[in-house]
């Protein structure tokens, strides 16, 4: 399957034909819920059209903070939780129509469970969350926002089509008016 805006690092192959074998087709409206944050997680998915954003709330202001998106021919889970039904961490939601073939977290469970190469391919799973979250906490530390920016368009070449500013802005943990002049300057050559 073509990947329309990400890119995957990992060979996920045998997960998606679990789901393609297994899953339901399900349909997401643009700002349908695959998981509401503190409910307990129960989904797992392979996207086949659209995107997902994953969301947290400001503690004292309930402003809606974009930690992940999760693109055509990718997954979107809230894993490890979804592995055992706690509370997920983040609410993932539909950013535009979207389908996805979608399992339970039991049911990854039972998959996992049937032999040695597929509870390898749970760690190998639970090491790319950790790796992906641990790069976007460095580079949000050691990158300025234009590198964050471009690093979010090396992942998901054609994202800025399909994106509202203000996502972009909230993933980047930067105001819209900065994403603003960063396209401005890299459009007209500034540094």
């Amino acid at each position: 399957m073509e990947q329309k805006f990400g890119k995957n690092s990992i060979d996920i192959e045998a997960l998606r034909e679990f789901c393609e074998r297994e899953g339901k087709e399900v349909t997401y409206r643009k700002g349908d819920q695959l998981e509401r944050e503190g409910d307990p997680a129960r989904w797992f998915g392979f996207v086949t059209e659209g995107c997902f954003k994953y969301v947290t709330y400001g503690i004292s202001d309930d402003r809606e903070h974009i930690t992940w998106f999760s693109f055509e021919g990718e997954f979107v889970t809230d894993y490890p939780n979804c592995l055992d039904g706690r509370p997920a961490q983040t609410t993932i939601k539909a950013m535009m129509p979207s389908r996805m073939l979608r399992v339970s977290g039991e049911q990854l469970v039972d998959f996992f469970r049937q032999d040695a190469e597929k509870m390898e391919l749970r760690s190998i799973c639970a090491e790319h969350v950790l790796r992906q979250r641990n790069q976007c906490y460095i580079d949000l530390h050691r990158a300025t926002a234009r590198e964050r920016y471009e690093l979010l368009l090396q992942r998901c070449p054609g994202i800025v089509e399909f994106l509202d500013l203000q996502d972009i802005a909230s993933f980047l943990n930067v105001h819209p008016n900065t994403v603003s002049k960063i396209r401005r300057d890299i459009t007209f050559g500034g540094k």
